[in-house]
């Protein structure tokens, strides 16, 4: 496997904007060529003609080049495009020097310098083109053995014109088009950066939730030890059946510390299980029964057939979002499953509540809110856990309440086996 560098990726990207940009170049040339040997005869035809094929020949020799084996430093880049600049200038040599309208086309290679190389690189190339400019003011030679001024100077104003219009369409077709790709490769760094800066918040806060779930086991271990010795000194039934109550939940709050540490290890090793949605829907209402037994949350009775991939994090995530519509409607949750067309899974969760605020729901689950009645995280943990998987989050907002969408990757049923099937 080929292994790149950032600056060889993007090297590799520009090459073909370079070659149409050579290429381009080259039939301009040859074009000019032609229509000037119309009105005059030129003096070194068959020298400006050769340099032509030199210069398509190196162009397309580049292009292999930076396809096959991008260079790791922006210095060869600079070579080629100084390259580029003594092609031209002894062509425009041939043709006239700077009495040839075709001159501008030294800017090209510069434009393109501006946008691939250093600050330093593309301010060496920019002197270089005013060099050669400069070089084919001092020395020049005739474009033609006899004498055609008038032929001349036709010729010329007709190609000022087409030279204008072809280097705006170069310039327009190459370089917007690399500066296209900056502006995208740019938004894509901003988007890892908000990524990066979200999961630093998710990781401070499952530091402090295993510190927490570490500093719980001694007091849960300690109330339970206390339970068992009530229970023998006083034998009293109303006291033993509060005991008994007391117990269960004592074992309840041991079972949540162990699922947290059977999901950090998850997610450590990023095992992912591939389910169908039929038991991972059975599976989130026996826990959501456990948690909340009286619980009016309305399950579907038939679930589509379809495959989805999920982990003990992902299973927490729709809980919280349960405890979330439980907590703003309590008398009434509902949950529903279906299969998009897009190879999508959706589970929707309906509540009857107040709706969350116009203003987060624009960025829903992307940062900690206050929250009145919890911590104001689990929203938060929820959006990124379902973002880690491939999925989405959405809200719809109305007066008959608020409806949740998470929207997952449908697992080929071919490729059913990632981290376990059941």
């Amino acid at each position: 496997m080929e292994w790149l560098t950032h600056s060889q990726t993007g090297f590799r990207q520009a090459a073909r904007y370079l070659l149409s940009m050579r290429l381009a170049i080259v039939g301009l040339q040859l074009v000019a060529i032609a229509v000037a040997e119309t009105v005059i005869t030129l003096a070194y035809r068959a020298e400006a003609l050769i340099l032509c094929l030199l210069y398509g020949v190196l162009a397309t020799l580049g292009w292999l080049w930076f396809t096959r084996r991008p260079p790791r430093s922006p210095t060869s880049v600079s070579l080629g495009l100084a390259l580029d600049l003594a092609l031209i200038g002894g062509w425009l040599f041939l043709t006239g020097g700077y009495t040839n309208p075709l001159v501008s086309l030294l800017l090209l290679p510069i434009a393109v310098a501006i946008i691939l190389v250093p600050l330093g690189q593309s301010l060496a190339l920019t002197l270089a083109g005013i060099g050669v400019y400069t070089a084919l003011v001092v020395w020049h030679s005739p474009i033609t053995q006899g004498h055609h001024d008038a032929n001349l100077a036709q010729l010329h104003l007709a190609g000022m014109w087409v030279t204008f219009a072809m280097t705006a369409v170069i310039l327009l077709l190459v370089v917007g088009a690399l500066a296209r790709r900056i502006r995208q490769q740019q938004t894509q760094l901003s988007n890892i950066r908000e990524t990066r800066l979200r999961d630093e918040q998710i990781i401070a806060l499952g530091l402090s939730a295993a510190s927490v779930a570490h500093r719980l086991g001694t007091p849960l271990n300690t109330m339970t030890l206390l339970v068992d010795e009530i229970r023998s000194t006083f034998p009293d039934p109303v006291l033993v059946e509060d005991l008994a109550q007391m117990e269960k939940q004592l074992g309840l709050c041991g079972q949540h510390l162990q699922q947290l540490t059977s999901a950090a290890t998850q997610a450590k090793t990023a095992q992912l299980e591939s389910i169908s949605a039929h038991k991972w829907v059975a599976r989130l209402r026996e826990s959501a029964t456990l948690l909340w037994p009286a619980a009016p949350i309305d399950w579907p009775a038939k679930v589509p057939d379809c495959r989805v991939a999920v982990d003990a994090t992902l299973d927490q995530a729709i809980l919280n979002l349960l405890a979330n519509a439980l907590t703003v409607s309590p008398s009434w949750v509902a949950v529903s499953v279906r299969c998009a067309k897009n190879s999508r899974v959706e589970m929707i969760v309906e509540d009857h509540g107040d709706g969350l605020e116009a203003a987060f729901q624009d960025s829903l689950g992307e940062q900690i809110v206050g929250s009145e009645s919890g911590l104001g995280v689990g929203l938060f943990l929820s959006n990124a856990t379902i973002q880690r998987l491939g999925g989405s989050l959405k809200a719809r907002v109305d007066p008959q309440g608020t409806t949740m969408i998470i929207d997952l990757p449908r697992v080929n049923t071919d490729n059913a086996s990632i981290g376990g099937s059941k």
